[in-house]
């Protein structure tokens, strides 16, 4: 029901000429809205827009979160610590991580990038001014890596060790191993962070 519902509302004021802020007033325009919806210039670049976020998006946290997975399974100093911090960033909300990196991390003149770039003799870039996409895909793809890595973590510590010792017997190398051994295991967790991370990316353009 709390589906239906709403589906049905949503439906019904859709073929309304209906006014949020005079809501008497109203009538059926079938489906002019669909229409006007359908043949606004900005629909197809919207649409464009948004699977390009998605796609870059997940292309970064499935590699990104492999590789942080890799590196946080390794036996290391602090491991509880390091693992907190890679995955705090995925409980903070999405308007403050953007004013830290539209103010501290990507600003033209004070934000971190713009400080390695005058650093290493370049002119710094005005992100959101120059490359908006960009700058979106990054701040998206930096809150979901934890989550990506976190699931495939998981994953990664539930290989059987003694496949591993077996394969490392066997002579296989580092990329063997990984290839043939690792990468199948965790094709699962891959899945279940890309129909999640698409679900809740494509909400975006809606």
């Amino acid at each position: 029901v709390w589906m239906i519902v709403p589906l049905v509302f949503t439906l019904w004021f859709s073929f309304l000429q209906y006014n949020p802020l005079n809501p008497i007033r109203d009538g059926f325009v079938w489906f002019a809205n669909y229409k006007l919806f359908y043949s606004n210039p900005a629909f197809l670049q919207s649409i464009i827009n948004t699977l390009t976020i998605v796609v870059s998006v997940l292309a970064i946290t499935v590699i990104g979160g492999i590789l942080l997975a890799l590196l946080l399974d390794q036996p290391i100093w602090g491991q509880g610590f390091v693992r907190i911090l890679v995955i705090s960033p995925f409980f903070v909300m999405p308007p403050v991580a953007a004013l830290v990196w539209k103010n501290m991390i990507m600003h033209p003149q004070y934000g971190v990038f713009a400080d390695i770039a005058r650093f290493f003799g370049a002119n710094p870039i005005d992100w959101f001014g120059q490359h908006p996409l960009t700058a979106v895909i990054l701040i998206v793809a930096w809150q979901w890596l934890p989550f990506a890595t976190l699931i495939l973590l998981t994953s990664l510590q539930s290989l059987d060790g003694e496949q591993k010792e077996a394969a490392e017997m066997d002579g296989a190398g580092f990329l063997s191993r990984f290839w043939y051994l690792t990468l199948p295991h965790m094709s699962r967790a891959i899945t279940v962070v890309i129909l999640i991370q698409t679900i809740f990316l494509l909400s975006v353009y809606a």
